[in-house]
């Protein structure tokens, strides 16, 4: 099957509580020729929601994201896994970190038609660049 692993920079930003807030840095961004592939925004305490997105590229994309308040996480350390849905697929991938001794920070998933995209965040780089091999094995073991 054909399974991509990637390492994503994942930028972040706080946002106002109030509408339109999302809506202009997701303009600015993308007036630069952006095309976001993940966009998670909550309320994260009263008044105030954050924003997590990828993927920024190029030099006009940073600016703009830096303009509007958002920065790349240093803190927050990201695989992006794509590939044919399954039932179970969760389950197996997230069971073989585990296994690993890997502790994952979030996970964000969906599946369209026949094909998937999961997120991974994690604490550390290093659980992260374990993670890669991991994936990649258990998923051709499958």
């Amino acid at each position: 099957m054909n399974w991509k692993v990637s390492k994503v920079d994942v930028w972040a930003g706080e946002l106002e509580d109030r509408p339109g807030a999302l809506a202009e840095k997701l303009e600015a961004l993308t007036d630069t020729g952006a095309n976001l592939e993940f966009v998670i925004a909550r309320r994260d305490k009263p008044g105030k929601s954050v924003v997590f997105l990828a993927p920024l590229k190029g030099a006009s994309q940073t600016r703009a994201a830096k303009r509007t308040g958002l920065a790349k996480t240093t803190s927050l350390h990201s695989l992006r896994l794509e590939g044919p849905d399954r039932r179970g697929l969760g389950a197996l991938i997230t069971r073989a970190l585990a296994d690993a001794g890997i502790n994952l920070r979030g996970l964000s998933a969906a599946a369209l038609g026949r094909r998937h995209v999961t997120y991974f965040a994690f604490d550390q780089a290093e659980d992260a660049r374990r993670a890669g091999p991991i994936l990649k094995k258990t998923l051709k073991n499958a």
